[in-house]
């Protein structure tokens, strides 16, 4: 879709221009805007939360901008709204990340932590009783399990690999909200979908081709 403007808040904590060069990259005719401006975020077509970091940084910023607010108004106008890791996890009740975070309580759940939960991987060969202490942050490629079909899953395969790199996972509330799947040492959730909202917990802008797809169909996508 062209002549439409595409807001990816500003609120110094993410990879902001990977992700508008990313979006630039599929969607050359689309106005891509790095801003904390409330009137420009709310007039935008599309949104995008991105972020990096401890989530209590994060959310301490979320609120001093007012974006909570932001985000409601969005979500009244049903406006397509994107977060991408960190961004994903702000969308939740509370973190256990910086002591105990309450999050924006958009979807029901959890975020928790690697370390705590999930300390050891087991191998998935039943004949192997091997144990392996998990590296955290997960960091790298890992395939993406599609639980639900949805439009942002166009054009990408099932099982298609995407770049991680975080110490937190989601521990969802309501499952059906999952529409994503990894494993790292246990199943979590890599995607979530909710009305006008979709969030990874990959980073589609550094995952080449399927990243990009994806962020194709964020722009093309119909709510």
């Amino acid at each position: 879709m062209s002549n439409q403007t595409i807001a990816v808040i500003d609120y110094g904590m993410g990879n902001l221009h990977s992700v508008a060069s990313a979006l630039e990259h599929v969607a050359p005719s689309t106005n891509i805007i790095v801003t904390s401006d409330v009137s420009a975020i709310l007039s935008a077509d599309r949104v995008i939360l991105p972020g990096v970091g401890a989530i209590g940084d994060c959310m301490a910023e979320i609120r001093r901008l007012g974006i909570p607010d932001i985000i409601q108004q969005l979500n009244a106008k049903n406006t397509p709204l994107l977060g991408i890791c960190v961004g994903m996890q702000a969308l939740m009740h509370s973190s256990e990340e910086s002591g105990g975070t309450p999050c924006l309580d958009l979807i029901g759940g959890q975020v928790k932590s690697f370390s705590r939960n999930a300390v050891f991987a087991v191998s998935r060969d039943e004949s192997c009783d091997s144990m392996e202490r998990l590296k955290v942050p997960h960091m790298g490629w890992n395939q993406v399990q599609h639980n639900n079909a949805h439009p942002m899953w166009v054009n990408i395969e099932n099982n298609s690999r995407f770049y991680f790199v975080h110490s937190y996972y989601l521990d969802l509330q309501d499952k059906s909200a999952g529409v994503g799947q990894a494993h790292y040492g246990i199943d979590f959730t890599a995607a979530v979908a909710f009305k006008n909202i979709f969030a990874v917990q990959f980073h589609p802008e550094k995952s080449h081709s399927n990243g990009l797809q994806l962020l194709k169909n964020f722009v093309n996508w119909q709510v």
